[in-house]
């Protein structure tokens, strides 16, 4: 029944609503999720699983009951305070369709230097500014990093979407950039033709879909300018801290734009 529940709130109700409420609807029914065989590393709570997520085919142990992460945001986040400086740091970082389980903690990390992390959207209300990835309105080279997951398959031009973020950030700066992939696929789908909603669903999986990411998508990536690194941080952890993180296949694509060289 949660499942379906939650089925038919991504795909009937708007976004930008279930942006204001998810936070506060979603760990109530958590509650009876409480258990410890899984313990989610951005937010440290545990659970018996994780709660039910999905648009078109439902992903069981997937959702964070108390901060909202899903598989992608705790390898990212494992990533990131594993193998980066960035809470140390603190460079210039541009957060772009700001995940909120993400978002929270970045914000109280950047606290002492909060115009140094900058959140973005075409019209989340969580975002402080507002813009179209294909056009941003940054100078060149103004920012360190550059998080943008999960966007490129809704933008109607992603290449011109890539030179941008390729643009914006400084020499020797990074972003990780990712997509939703079928692996199963040599090279990427995609059909400008296919506009209902309903037809997007079927083929691209999702009703905003635009396209399908193939094997090819760090390659669309270096073809703009990047040096890219793939990595499925599964490697990286034991099958039971894959088990216990609640970890997918999702690859992060880490986008680095080459330092320039005197």
């Amino acid at each position: 029944m949660i499942a379906w529940l939650i089925n038919k709130s991504l795909n009937l109700v708007p976004r930008r609503f279930l942006q204001r409420v998810a936070h506060l609807v979603v760990p109530v029914v958590g509650l009876f999720y409480r258990g410890r065989g899984r313990i989610c590393p951005i937010c440290h709570n545990r659970y018996r699983r994780f709660m039910p997520y999905g648009y078109g085919s439902v992903r069981h142990d997937a959702l964070c009951p108390s901060c909202l992460s899903l598989e992608r945001h705790r390898a990212l986040w494992l990533y990131l305070t594993e193998h980066t400086r960035i809470f140390e740091e603190h460079p210039t970082l541009l957060h772009i369709a700001p995940e909120i389980s993400l978002m929270r903690h970045f914000k109280r990390a950047y606290a002492t230097c909060r115009e140094r992390y900058i959140t973005a959207d075409l019209e989340s209300p969580l975002a402080e500014l507002h813009f179209d990835v294909e056009q941003i309105p940054l100078d060149a080279e103004s920012v360190d990093v550059i998080i943008c997951n999960h966007l490129l398959e809704h933008v109607a031009d992603d290449r011109r979407a890539m030179r941008e973020l390729y643009r914006i950030l400084r020499s020797g700066g990074w972003a990780v950039v990712m997509v939703p992939q079928d692996e199963s696929r040599a090279t990427t789908y995609e059909d400008d033709t296919i506009t209902d909603p309903k037809e997007r669903a079927v083929r691209f999986g999702q009703y905003d879909h635009r396209r399908i990411y193939g094997r090819d998508y760090a390659e669309r990536l270096a073809a703009e300018g990047f040096e890219v690194e793939q990595i499925d941080y599964r490697e990286r952890l034991t099958a039971e801290e894959c088990q216990r993180y609640g970890l997918s296949g999702d690859k992060i694509y880490v986008a680095h734009r080459p330092a320039n060289k005197n």
